[in-house]
């Protein structure tokens, strides 16, 4: 019986991966409970059962067997209720964002918290270490409709993605439309394709774009992606994984990404994707035309990320998600037993 603390349900990376996590358990047996300050969810669908509150202090985990914290708000409440319970899904050390540095201190003192961390990509390990031992990865989830055994014929002119919010600086948007210039500089044909959970910053120079599109479902997601032939992402190394790389790669798409650690932990040999250094457009824009301009590789590159892709299927996630679990409990029965 497992509850996940869930700050909003407003669509984001992080509440998809929670949802998912949550439809692959309840699909191995398990009870599980979305508890959140959030409004009813809309844009996708759950398994899950719902209890919708204004407090986390006031839900009452006794029937819980385990109580999961999520984004860093919510540890500290997680701790209050259920603190023999209690684990972290961390999906991203938030002290490393720009935007929370001025509350930085609070969110380290969350972070240690003494409070068994469970991490979705390796690049997490040594982050989380320097607050607490307890530490096990997991892996990422991408959901079971992004994987496609076979391949459509591709477009003409080639569609590029590239995904996330302008306004938020680890995304590295600045460097992905750098990237798409820089390409078509050298006179790459393509079309150029955005989404993004938010509406595009003025910044943004949408005349170089053919489409974008915002908030889109889970759904009309995996449409959206399905129908491109190239991922850029230019993320920075605050990025704790980058789940649009993850679907792309799980859907047969070759992708361009930067040489930050979350990236660079998806397998030890590094030719599922063409690697930029982060922060750098020319570069990216580089490996960009490499891939635009070689059919041959772009198989190559799908194929490899084809089978990178296979360890964040739904049940091989959800079955060390559960050995996790399992091994927590029964350190705590030790513990408890002296």
């Amino acid at each position: 019986r497992i509850a996940y603390l869930m700050e909003d349900t407003a669509l984001s990376g992080g509440t998809r991966v929670q949802l998912a996590q949550a439809d692959a358990l309840i699909e191995r047996g398990h009870r599980v409970r979305i508890v959140t300050k959030g409004l009813p969810l809309t844009w996708r669908p759950s398994r899950a059962e719902w209890v919708y509150l204004d407090d986390f202090n006031t839900y009452d985990a006794r029937d819980d067997d385990f109580v999961i914290a999520t984004f860093w708000t919510t540890l500290s409440a997680a701790w209050a209720i259920a603190p023999a319970k209690t684990l972290h899904l961390c999906q991203g050390y938030e002290g490393a964002f720009s935007a929370y540095q001025s509350i930085r201190s609070e969110i380290d003192a969350a972070y240690k918290l003494p409070i068994p961390k469970l991490v979705v990509t390796r690049s997490l390990v040594p982050i989380c270490k320097q607050f607490t031992d307890d530490v096990t990865y997991i892996g990422q989830i991408v959901d079971n409709e992004f994987f496609r055994a076979r391949t459509p014929p591709e477009n003409e002119p080639l569609r590029v993605l590239l995904c996330g919010e302008s306004q938020v600086d680890l995304k590295g948007m600045a460097e992905g439309y750098g990237a798409a210039a820089h390409a078509r500089w050298f006179h790459q044909r393509f079309d150029l394709v955005r989404v993004s959970p938010w509406a595009p910053s003025r910044a943004e120079p949408l005349d170089t774009v053919q489409e974008f599109h915002v908030a889109l479902t889970t759904r009309e997601m995996t449409r959206l992606v399905h129908s491109c032939d190239v991922l850029i992402a230019p993320n920075h190394r605050e990025e704790g994984f980058g789940l649009p790389a993850a679907e792309a790669l799980a859907s047969g798409i070759p992708v361009v990404m930067t040489t930050i650690p979350s990236f660079q932990s998806f397998d030890e040999k590094h030719d599922y994707a063409l690697f930029a250094p982060e922060g750098n457009a020319v570069e990216l824009g580089e490996r960009l035309i490499e891939l635009l301009s070689d059919a041959a590789l772009r198989d190559r590159v799908r194929s490899r990320g084809r089978e990178v892709a296979e360890q964040w299927r739904a049940e091989r996630v959800a079955e060390r998600m559960e050995e996790a679990l399992l091994r927590s409990r029964d350190l705590t029965v030790a513990k408890s037993r002296g």
